[in-house]
C-alpha cells in the first residue's frame, strides 16, 4: 500500500518526519492516482466540450459532466 513517497495514516503522530527534510507531507494519493479516465456514454454538449478544452479535468468533475453535460 506505501512506498517511500506515500504516507499512510491520519495524523502526524502517525508518521516518523524526521526524513521529509523541509519538504511537505502528502497524505493522500501519489503521482499515480493523478490520471484516471474520464469516460462518458454520450456526446458532450458544445458548453461542456469547451469547459473541457480550456482546462485540466479532475476526478470530481464527472458528477458535473455526466449530470449536466451530456445531449
Amino acid at each position: 500500500l506505501g512506498d517511500a513517497n506515500t504516507a499512510i495514516g491520519a495524523a502526524k503522530g502517525e508518521h516518523d518526519l524526521s526524513g521529509l527534510a523541509g519538504h511537505r507531507l502528502r497524505s493522500h494519493g501519489g503521482v499515480g492516482e493523478q490520471r484516471v479516465p474520464f469516460i462518458l456514454s454520450r456526446p458532450l454538449t458544445p458548453e461542456y466540450r469547451d469547459i473541457a478544452a480550456a482546462r485540466r479535468l479532475r476526478n470530481y468533475d464527472i458528477f458535473d459532466f455526466a449530470l449536466n453535460g451530456v445531449g
